[in-house]
């Protein structure tokens, strides 16, 4: 088989602003970051360790037609990403100081690991932990 990465796409109303907090509160590392008229984000590439998503400003296109954030939708997330870190209490520190909304305390699964779920300023539901199901 063909090697495949699964990286998270995700659009956000003020996307400078969440490139800034996702750096600030998750320590991801901004790769690339395109930008488009009127400050908007054509384009961005934020990386944690291995890790990496995508993404934009709203533009209109046909993608974004079938897009909606939480905030559109009265709050609700549909989908959400789950990131393998080393070091969980740390994250947990870092969201918590940046003012994300934590969603799921702490706890240590059945199941291994640590983990904590939290919700971000446009309500896009983040997930870390040291399970690793590839492990």
């Amino acid at each position: 088989m063909k090697r495949a990465n699964i990286i998270p796409t995700m659009k956000y109303h003020d996307a400078p602003a969440a490139i800034e907090w996702l750096c600030r509160a998750f320590g991801f590392e901004k790769q690339m970051v395109v930008e488009g008229e009127g400050g908007r984000i054509d384009h961005a590439q934020l990386k944690l360790g291995d890790a990496m998503i995508m993404l934009g400003s709203f533009r209109g296109n046909e993608y974004e037609k079938r897009v909606r954030t939480p905030q559109d939708v009265g709050g609700f997330c549909t989908q959400s990403a789950y990131l393998v870190i080393d070091d969980v209490d740390a994250m947990y520190a870092s969201a918590k100081a940046a003012g994300a909304e934590i969603y799921q305390e702490l706890q240590e699964p059945d199941y291994g690991g640590k983990f904590f779920g939290c919700v971000d300023p446009e309500g896009q539901i983040w997930n870390f932990g040291s399970y690793d199901p590839w492990a």
